[in-house]
Parts: structure tokens; C-alpha cells; sequence
């Protein structure tokens, strides 16, 4: 526990192999109860703790908001996927046209953050399926794009969340998966590489068949 300003913030570390692989598991042990206005008071009180350590005047007009400003960035914008209350209902259609070919929704954008680092992760995702008799709005695949990025990542686990969400949502295992993305951890830091990027796949049902494989990236090119 953390008490701040007389006020008891529950946080707990997360332990275990399982917490790292699913983020609702992650988030409870951590203290889901806790409520955002309280998550924004103990990170913006740290955030300040950091920027005194890095030497900078708190009372300078261009700073003294910060700690505020990145607390409720965190929790209300590029860390909102941490909520599972946050995540993007799908509503399910009957397939009226029986359009019983692949459907690609490519160009989703990608803006994650490292969690190694805390430095973005930016790039394109591509999502293709093929209907099991039930379709989503296409603005919901987006959507589930973005919650899954909107949480500390790896590239690697949010191509496999984003294809297990949509195979649980559509109730197939027909899902391919492509998310190509540049890492700041890379290109701002350490190697400083700004021309590589990191592509990841996820193909399972039919995408596994090397001719649909070979269709659907032929469709991306």
C-alpha cells in the first residue's frame, strides 16, 4: 500500500510467469480496485519524485504541470488498455451476404509503448479472417487494435493478443495477424538504429495453408 496525502493507494507487484502473458491478470494484481483519480495522484507524486532527481526547478511555469499531465496521459490515454472496463464491446452480425472469402483490414495504426524502455512503438498492423458465419464492424477491429496497444508491450504478445481476441470474438481460428513497427527503444537509444523495423505474424486456421498465406501478402504488398 501507498498512502498519499492521507489517501491509501493499493499497489502490489505483479509475480509469476502467467502475469506477464495476460495483462486482466496483470492489472488485478496490481490493484484494480484502485480508481483512476487515484492511480493519477501516486503516479503523478513519483513522476515529480523523478523529475527532482533529474534536477529540474518545479517551480518553473513550463514544468511544475507536468507530473499532472503525464499521470492522466498515462492512465486515461496511452495506458488505458491496463482496464479491462476500457475494452471495445463487439457485437456480432450474421453473415447475410455469405461473403465466405478472406476480409483484410490493413494500415491499422499502431502506437504502443516498450516496456522495457517506456519509449513508443510505432507501425502498422494488418488483420485478416475468414467468417465463421458471424462478422464484427469493421471499426471494431480497429478498436480491439488499439486497446491491446494501449498498455506497456512487447511486439511478440500483442500480435498474439490482438488474434486471440479476435478469435474469441468472431469464434474462429481462421486469423492472420501482421504488425510491422519501429521501436524508439532502437532508434532513440542504445544502437540507435532509425531505419530497421521489426515485422511479427500470427497464422492459424486456413492462414496456415501456404497458397491463402501467400494470397493475403500478396493483398498487403
Amino acid at each position: 500500500m501507498i498512502t498519499l496525502n492521507g489517501n491509501i493507494i493499493p499497489v502490489k507487484e505483479a509475480n509469476g510467469k502467467d502475469a506477464a502473458h495476460n495483462p486482466e491478470k496483470l492489472l488485478k494484481l496490481n490493484g484494480a480496485e484502485a480508481t483512476d483519480e487515484s492511480k493519477i495522484k501516486a503516479i503523478s507524486h513519483y513522476f515529480r519524485q523523478i523529475m527532482l532527481m533529474l534536477g529540474l526547478d518545479m517551480e518553473d511555469d513550463s514544468l511544475k504541470g507536468t507530473p499532472d499531465r503525464v499521470a492522466k496521459m498515462y492512465v486515461q490515454e496511452i495506458f488505458r488498455g491496463m482496464n479491462p472496463a476500457n475494452k471495445p464491446a463487439v457485437t456480432l452480425f450474421e453473415n447475410k451476404y455469405h461473403y465466405n472469402k478472406m476480409l483484410v483490414v490493413k494500415d491499422i495504426t499502431v502506437y504502443s509503448c516498450c516496456e522495457h524502455h517506456f519509449l513508443p512503438i510505432m507501425g502498422k498492423a494488418h488483420v485478416a479472417y475468414f467468417s465463421s458465419g458471424k462478422v464484427i464492424g469493421l471499426s471494431k477491429v480497429n478498436r480491439l487494435v488499439q486497446y491491446y496497444c494501449q498498455r506497456p508491450q512487447v511486439q511478440e504478445r500483442l500480435t498474439e493478443q490482438i488474434a486471440q481476441a479476435l478469435q474469441k470474438a468472431l469464434h474462429t481460428e481462421d486469423v492472420a495477424v501482421i504488425i510491422e513497427a519501429t521501436h524508439l527503444c532502437v532508434a532513440a537509444r542504445g544502437i540507435r538504429d532509425i531505419a530497421s523495423t521489426t515485422r511479427t505474424s500470427h497464422y492459424s486456421g486456413k492462414f496456415q495453408n501456404n497458397a491463402i498465406k501467400k494470397e493475403l501478402l500478396s493483398w498487403l504488398k
